[in-house]
C-alpha cells in the first residue's frame, strides 16, 4: 500500500517535471522574426515605444472602436493586463482609423488599463495587418513575434499562449 502511494506521488511529480510544450499556434522560438519598432504618443503625449518593452511579453492589439469584434476582445485584454502584469505581460493597443475623441470615450467606458496609441494602416501593414481588424500579436521577451492572430482570438487558447510565453525565458523575478 505504501509502495502504491509512493508510486502515485512519483507519477504526479514526473508530470510536473516534464517540459511544457508550446501551444501549436506559437512560432518556434528559433523561427521568430523581430517585431518592427515604433514610437507613438498616447492621448497624454507620452511616447510609447515598442522596443522599450523588451524583457516583457507584449500583447500588441491592432483594433478600432468601429470594429465589433474588437470591442469584445478589449475587455479580455484588460483582464489579461490585470492578471499577468506582475509576471511580465504588457498589453499595448494600436487604434487604426480612429480619432482621439472616439478612442478616449471608448477607453473610459471600457476602463482600459493599458496604453493605447493611434497608428495608421502603414504601421499596421508592417505587422501583417492588411485590411481587417482585429489583429493581435504576441511578442516574446526578446522582441520577436511569437504569434499573429487575424480576427477574434479564442480567449482560452490565447491565455494559454500568454502563460507559456511568460514562463519562456522568464527572469527569476517573474517566474511563478
Amino acid at each position: 500500500m505504501l509502495n502504491s502511494f509512493l508510486a502515485r506521488i512519483a507519477l504526479i511529480a514526473a508530470c510536473f517535471a516534464l517540459p511544457a510544450r508550446p501551444p501549436a499556434d506559437l512560432t518556434a522560438a528559433n523561427s521568430r522574426k523581430v517585431a518592427p519598432d515604433f514610437a507613438l504618443n498616447d492621448s497624454k503625449g507620452i511616447s510609447i515605444k515598442l522596443s522599450s518593452f523588451k524583457g516583457r511579453v507584449v500583447l500588441l492589439d491592432f483594433w478600432g472602436t468601429y470594429c465589433e469584434v474588437c470591442t469584445v476582445e478589449v475587455p479580455w485584454y484588460v483582464e489579461f493586463q490585470g492578471k499577468y502584469k506582475e509576471r511580465g505581460l504588457s498589453v499595448v493597443g494600436v487604434s487604426v482609423g480612429d480619432d482621439w475623441a472616439s478612442v478616449n470615450s471608448f477607453v473610459e467606458a471600457k476602463k482600459v488599463n493599458y496604453p493605447i496609441v493611434i497608428g495608421d494602416w502603414g504601421l499596421a501593414k508592417q505587422f501583417g495587418v492588411d485590411n481587417g481588424l482585429p489583429v493581435t500579436l504576441l511578442i516574446d521577451r526578446d522582441g520577436r513575434i511569437a504569434d499573429l492572430n487575424l480576427g477574434m482570438v479564442n480567449k482560452k487558447t490565447f491565455e494559454h499562449e500568454i502563460q507559456f510565453l511568460l514562463k519562456e525565458n522568464a527572469p527569476k523575478r517573474f517566474s511563478k
